[in-house]
């Protein structure tokens, strides 16, 4: 399997050799630079391979916020995630970052198993939306006539499947997928499966999220359970509505993207599917449903 590539942007001596070191000793390869113009050069010359951006706040060429939008305006760089490190960890600091696009957060200093927390959620998140994206290129069937469909799924592979083959309904499956696996995940594991959102910190913590869901798939009081995919669409919208058998949640405080919880290795899916992939998101019930909706410009063909 090839190594995750990260780039490690870094011009304080000691910390930048800090990093390299736990971050290449546990399997990682590195691209370094010192400079923003350093990194953008690498980024340039790496686009397609880079899994995720270590990125110091304050860098002696400029703050490191001004790369952030020339990679967000380039849909082959998007995605890559950018961990920011900082000092400055007041809250408007990392809702200003939050707002550039910087997910995923590390103060300084950080002990190295927050580090390898941290930049393991990020690559995985990475690398899952490449493989979504693969699978869309790869499912080219025609979805645009449909107009109501309903699956049931149980499994986090069924999510996936089903999200990537459904979100063909929707003008631009690319910028759905990711929402709509999301919304999916979360009905498996923390609906139907009862994950609470600290069980899951630590779980991702221990790299034992997959293996405490398979686990409780096969438990008895979760053995039944199913969520369910519902798609309904017409000269409007298309409506993607999912529902778990869980007891429902407070959602309202993972609607936006939160200083708060900016330094977790998870808690962002919600606030991203709202935000990337559709144009309304409302949550029903006790919370055991959303619905997700996107906007359609003109009506589906009733042409062959």
């Amino acid at each position: 399997m090839i190594k995750p590539l990260l780039l490690v942007v870094e011009d304080e001596p000691v910390s930048r050799e800090l990093l390299v070191g736990a971050l290449q000793e546990s399997g990682y390869a590195l691209k370094v630079a010192t400079t923003g113009e350093d990194a953008w050069r690498i980024i340039a010359a790496e686009r397609s391979r880079i899994d995720a951006i270590l990125l110091d706040r304050l860098l002696p060429d400029m703050d490191a916020l001004a790369l952030l939008p020339r990679l967000k305006a380039d849909p082959g760089l998007a995605h890559v995630p950018v961990i920011m490190q900082t000092s400055l960890a007041g809250e408007s600091e990392v809702e200003e970052g939050l707002r550039a696009g910087a997910y995923y957060y590390l103060t300084k200093p950080f002990p190295p198993e927050t580090l390898l927390a941290i930049v393991r959620s990020a690559v995985q998140d990475h690398r899952d939306y490449v493989l979504l994206q693969q699978g869309l290129r790869q499912t080219r069937h025609i979805l645009t006539h449909l107009e109501r469909a309903e699956f049931w799924f149980r499994t986090q592979d069924d999510a996936r499947d089903l999200a990537t083959l459904s979100a063909h309904v929707a003008p631009d499956p690319t910028r759905v997928v990711l929402g709509l696996t999301e919304l999916m995940l979360n009905a498996v594991e923390h609906g139907n499966l009862g994950i609470t959102y600290d069980e899951k910190t630590r779980l991702l913590a221990e790299n034992a999220l997959e293996a405490e869901v398979e686990r409780r798939l096969a438990l008895p009081e979760y053995a039944g359970r199913r969520a369910r995919l519902k798609i309904d669409r017409d000269a409007d919208a298309v409506r993607f509505t999912v529902r778990d058998q869980g007891l429902g949640f407070d959602w309202s405080p993972y609607i936006d993207l939160s200083p708060a919880r900016a330094f977790d290795t998870h808690g962002r899916g919600i606030a991203m599917s709202r935000l990337l992939s559709f144009d309304t998101l409302e949550y029903r019930k006790a919370g055991n449903e959303v619905v997700g909706s996107v906007t359609l410009t003109a009506p589906p063909s009733r042409g062959d």
